[in-house]
């Protein structure tokens, strides 16, 4: 369930705090074939799952960057700031991948509240550090700071 926010002043309050973790999601093949085919990105460890089994990952996995734009999807789940005109994403700071994400994985995100400024125009500015964690794996497949801005109603 998201943490609610009824206005984005009310951001402020958390810094600091854990927000809270999405759903797992397991990676299939599908869904990598599928970036594969929307990016141009047909590099063999990711949609060659019979010369993958033979590679340094032992399968295939997905592409660092679908890891990341499901940050996207899980947001949602663990963040909700309501009481807005409009929310837009204004982008990110410091990208990791830590760890592969090999074919057949779950993952969810995680994600703190590390910072909450105030903006020209009357919008709030917020960064979110959201690390997507492998089920099973002491490392995680990706960390993002995300930057969102919201316009209050």
């Amino acid at each position: 369930m998201a943490t609610i926010f009824n206005h984005p002043s009310e951001l402020k309050e958390s810094v600091g705090k854990q927000l809270g973790v999405s759903e797992w999601l397991e990676i299939d093949q599908a869904r990598i074939d599928t970036f594969a085919d929307a990016t141009g990105d047909h590099q063999w460890i990711h949609v060659d799952p019979e010369r993958a089994k033979d590679g340094a990952f032992g399968s295939t996995i997905a592409h660092g960057y679908l890891t990341l734009s499901l940050v996207n999807k899980f947001l949602p789940e663990i963040i909700d700031v309501r009481g807005i005109s409009m929310g837009v994403n204004y982008g990110s700071d410091r990208l990791r991948f830590p760890a592969p994400v090999p074919v057949g994985a779950r993952i969810r995100g995680s994600a703190e509240l590390i910072k909450v400024e105030d903006v020209k125009g009357n919008a709030v500015q917020s960064t979110v550090r959201v690390t997507v964690e492998i089920e099973g794996s002491d490392r995680p497949a990706c960390i993002i700071d995300t930057i969102s801005r919201y316009v209050p109603a």
